[in-house]
């Protein structure tokens, strides 16, 4: 398998719009890089610039140490899994997965070897003599992807492709995507919108908005350390929730008083550092108390909404002037809409950035 890389790629359409700017990242040898971003971010059209499906406006495309900038898709080696499963609905199973041996000419017994080692590693043996409208949709999404696993590809690109299953279904595939890609330690770049899926399933993440790099890192740093105020909301759910106010620093021992609409905290703050920022603060880092406490970092709020997830609930409030926030509380006691709480900003959670450019301020 070979590493995937975007060089300094631009791809600029016709009409104008700027599906991707100055874009440099890289798929490393056997890695699973996840693609995220907003609807029109431009990672879709990423994907294909790397299939070929697209050419690029400048820049460079390597698989490889291989030049593939102007190839066509046939010569890239590499494969695609799309979200409409692509199948032929006249051909078996079978049929479907040895097509692309097939119209390369491999002997039949190495089609056949192959087409019994993947329907064997994927579960399809009972279904390699049915045809696709015999088939569930997680039992054609295996498919496809076993027609892209046959080949033997240099890349693999995934273009949302559970994005048709259920919710049980697009569970039990994920498993077996990433259960699949321990097993063959193959290159792979996965385009998804959904949060679970990139968490989960990446070595590392990318997120693009308007065609633009925000940040790659692993899962984890991503979550704990955003670039900016975008990722930072884009990234977890229930979302970040942000506050507006004043950062004013006390003395020289690093702690900066942030003065907000409705309440006051002490955080940790970088030296220098003063002026209007942001403050986010994720939902399991609001602790509801009860509407007597008082305190630095407490506000009075009122509850809207209140979705019992089972083992938590998330409570939706709103704080004296308006804004509205959401916390992650444990299920008991229960929390009611229309109850007064009060709400506890825990400062470990805290992140800061800077008012202006969205950039995450160091602590």
């Amino acid at each position: 398998m070979s590493r995937v890389a975007l060089e300094h790629v631009d791809k600029t359409y016709p009409n104008g719009f700027v599906a991707a700017r100055d874009l440099s990242l890289e798929a490393a040898d056997g890695e699973l890089l996840v693609l995220v971003g907003p609807s029109g971010s431009g990672k879709s059209t990423v994907l294909r610039l790397m299939a070929g499906l697209e050419r690029v406006s400048d820049g460079v495309i390597r698989i490889g140490e291989r030049d593939v900038t102007d190839l066509p898709p046939q010569q890239r080696d590499i494969a695609m899994v799309f979200q409409n499963y692509a199948l032929y609905p006249h051909m078996t199973v079978r049929e479907n997965l040895g097509f692309g041996l097939s119209i390369r000419k491999q002997p039949r017994a190495i089609i056949e070897d192959r087409v019994r080692t993947v329907a064997a590693s994927l579960g399809l043996e009972a279904l390699l003599d049915r045809k696709p409208a015999q088939l569930s949709g997680g039992q054609r999404q295996r498919v496809a992807l076993g027609r892209a696993i046959v080949r033997e590809p240099l890349a693999f690109l995934f273009d949302e492709p559970l994005s048709n299953l259920d919710a049980q279904l697009r569970v039990e595939t994920r498993v077996e995507l990433s259960r699949l890609h321990r097993k063959l330690g193959a290159t792979m770049v996965y385009v998804t919108h959904d949060q679970s899926e990139a968490l989960t399933l990446g070595d590392r993440i990318a997120v693009l908005k308007e065609g633009v790099l925000q940040q790659i890192a692993s899962p984890m740093k991503l979550y704990e350390e955003p670039a900016n105020k975008f990722v930072a909301g884009f990234i977890g759910s229930p979302g970040m929730n942000f506050f507006e106010g004043v950062l004013t620093r006390i003395g020289t021992g690093g702690v900066c008083t942030f003065q907000g609409a409705d309440f006051t905290i002490r955080v940790p703050c970088e030296s220098g550092t003063n002026g209007r920022v942001i403050l986010g603060i994720r939902p399991q880092h609001l602790e509801i108390t009860d509407d007597s406490a008082r305190g630095d970092g407490v506000v009075r709020a009122e509850v809207g909404v209140v979705e019992p997830m089972g083992n938590e609930q998330i409570v939706y409030v709103t704080l004296p002037n308006g804004e509205r926030a959401v916390a992650i509380a444990p299920v008991q006691p229960r929390i009611t809409a229309g109850e007064k709480v009060s709400i506890r900003v825990r400062p470990e959670g805290i992140h800061i950035f800077d008012a202006g450019s969205g950039r995450r301020m160091a602590r």
